[in-house]
């Protein structure tokens, strides 16, 4: 191992080898399988008679199947491994109390398991994003407390009095979750609000999932990446507290857009509407931060550039379809998953992706084994991702005009939206051919007979370290 290579992976690393490389190959698993189960329901989606005879593979079921299979399979994973990675180096000492973080893995991935499970049959409930089944919910908020408790010592622990913007979003995520969860399993399951409140619980824990949790966590990765690979310093890096604290006060009031047109109290949606406008701050900061992202050479800085641009447009999209002007043909069509696909797929995924690539040649001491199969995911997520997003816009669009049409039936409506929705499969099958890909490579890459076939190709590390990150 070269000069370099000695000073860019320390001693903090290998420490955690074990347990990020656990964390990382359940999420890859978990991502994967959430992959196939979304392309069997977009197959459904115009060929109503695809598994109509499998009760455990009904459209709903599916659907929830998919949903919980990405959010608390490959995000809930994937996200924790960068956050505690990243705590522990910007902390400056070697993480402790891993044998936590792997204890709580290994009951959280066996909870996500018994509760898809339970799901095909038939067991879920119907809250959007707490498809689990009631009894599996409490086991996955102990295990994800176990599986925080070396970043939360890395935060408390740290040898360095000053924080940087990557622990603030970092820390934030991991308490915030255990808040969410909590509150969403009580007010929705264990003692559930009676009538329209529930509408609202609901919107607020879906939306709190990916402005409190998943956006953080990206955000967190991003604001370590960017200063640590380019060496030079964030731009106007004393607006990114002013970011921060706008994304986690204005966040959590944003739930109310998907209930534009509902049965709920006008002020709801009117805050909801305002906060999305509001938040838009927020998204100028993190743009004018990292702006350094897009237009990088590296395969890292790809994917994170990426990623950032899925999450600004991502931003104006809801500022945009909160509207009700706008929510009258976007609400309730497929362009709401579209809009889901930006922020979980085009933004989260991609900047974790990057993120995944960057450290784990530096938790193996051993390289990526095959550039061109990096450079084939990139280019099968980023055409997959960019190409289901716009089919599903494209559907959403004509399914929003043809319901505001009296004289268009149901049927016109499905021959419509069939061409995209058959686009979007086949996009999704690109991403699954990619992510599957990526999986093997990690898979291959950590294998401990590959020690030594490779050198790492690291260049010389920014001496600023403490400051750029």
């Amino acid at each position: 191992m070269n000069t370099a290579s000695q000073a860019e992976v320390s001693e903090i690393d290998p420490s955690a080898r074990c347990t990020l490389t656990l964390l990382i190959a359940t999420a890859l698993f978990w991502l994967v399988v959430s992959g196939v189960l979304a392309l069997l329901n977009f197959i459904q989606a115009f060929t109503p008679t695809f598994l109509a005879d499998c009760p455990l593979f009904t459209y709903g079921r599916l659907r929830a199947l998919q949903e919980t299979a990405f959010l608390y399979g490959w995000a809930a994973n994937a996200g924790v491994a960068v956050a505690l990675w990243l705590l522990a180096r910007l902390g400056g000492a070697p993480q402790r109390s891993l044998n936590w973080t792997r204890a709580g893995t290994v009951f959280w991935n066996v909870g996500v398991l018994a509760g898809l499970i339970g799901i095909a049959c038939g067991e879920g409930s119907s809250a959007a994003g707490l498809h689990l089944p009631g009894y599996i919910q409490p086991l996955l908020l102990v295990a994800f407390g176990a599986m925080a408790v070396p970043g939360v010592l890395a935060w408390t622990g740290r040898s360095r009095p000053v924080t940087f913007a990557a622990q603030w979003y970092a820390v934030a995520a991991l308490f915030l979750f255990p808040w969410l969860f909590s509150a969403a399993q009580v007010t929705l399951l264990c003692a559930p609000v009676r009538g329209v409140l529930q509408a609202i619980a609901g919107g607020w824990f879906v939306q709190g999932l990916w402005t409190l949790w998943l956006a953080p966590l990206a955000l967190a990765a991003a604001y370590y990446l960017l200063p640590k690979i380019t060496g030079r310093v964030i731009p106007n890096y004393d607006f990114a507290s002013f970011g921060f604290w706008t994304l986690l006060v204005v966040g959590g009031w944003t739930g109310g857009r998907h209930l534009v047109g509902g049965p709920v109290p006008a002020w709801v949606v009117t805050v909801a509407i305002v906060s999305c406008t509001l938040l838009l701050i927020h998204y100028l900061v993190v743009a004018i931060n990292l702006r350094g992202a897009f237009g990088q050479p590296g395969v890292v800085l790809k994917f994170v550039g990426f990623g950032l641009a899925a999450y600004l447009l991502g931003g104006l999209a809801d500022a945009v379809t909160a509207m009700r002007s706008v929510a009258v043909l976007t609400q309730f069509t497929w362009f709401a998953q579209a809009q889901s696909q930006l922020a979980l797929g085009g933004a989260f995924s991609m900047i974790v992706f990057g993120a995944i690539y960057f450290l784990t040649p530096r938790i193996t001491g051993q390289a990526w084994l095959s550039t061109p199969l990096i450079r084939a995911h990139y280019a099968a997520a980023g055409l997959g991702t960019v190409v289901l997003i716009g089919s599903l816009a494209a559907a959403g669009w004509v399914q929003g005009h043809d319901l505001a049409n009296a004289s268009v039936s149901f049927a016109d409506i499905a021959v419509h939206t069939r061409p995209w929705l058959q686009t979007a499969a086949a996009a999704q099958a690109l991403l699954v051919v990619g992510n599957a890909l990526f999986a093997l490579h990690f898979l291959r890459s950590v294998c401990p007979c590959n020690a030594g076939a490779t050198t790492l190709p690291f260049r010389q590390p920014p001496t600023m370290e403490a400051s750029a990150s």
